[in-house]
């Protein structure tokens, strides 16, 4: 088993609860851990053995960028379904964070991270 990182995607999306998020949209940032058997790519060196790092950075790009969700936990669901659906990985963990969350105070940024297994999405 490993482990791959895709972090710190960003996108601009239109994902919010308020009206104005929906309209003006917002920047989002994206980190998925991939977990999958990578015996076959270590022992070969062949890239064909591996997961397609651009496919599965445009596969989120497309949801964050096309969809449009309420809450950034639907978000991060939506992107662990789609890449557990369409990439040969054993689990994926997915976080998602909006700096520019609509709270009254100071806070770098809200995180949501949503972890799921193939096991889950049979």
């Amino acid at each position: 088993m490993g482990t791959i990182r895709l972090k710190n995607m960003q996108f601009y999306g239109y994902h919010g609860v308020h009206e104005f998020e929906k309209e003006k949209g917002g920047h989002f940032e994206v980190d998925v851990e991939l977990s999958a058997d990578l015996t076959d790519a270590v022992s070969t060196d062949d890239v064909a053995k591996t997961i397609d790092y651009d496919s599965v950075f445009k596969c989120v790009q497309e949801i964050v960028m096309q969809q449009q969700f309420n809450l950034i936990e639907t978000l991060g669901s939506t992107i662990a379904d789609s890449l557990l659906n369409d990439y040969n990985i054993n689990g994926v963990t997915v976080r998602v964070r909006k700096p520019e969350a609509p709270i009254d105070g100071t806070l770098d940024t809200v995180e949501v991270e949503i972890t799921k297994t193939r096991a889950e999405n049979v």
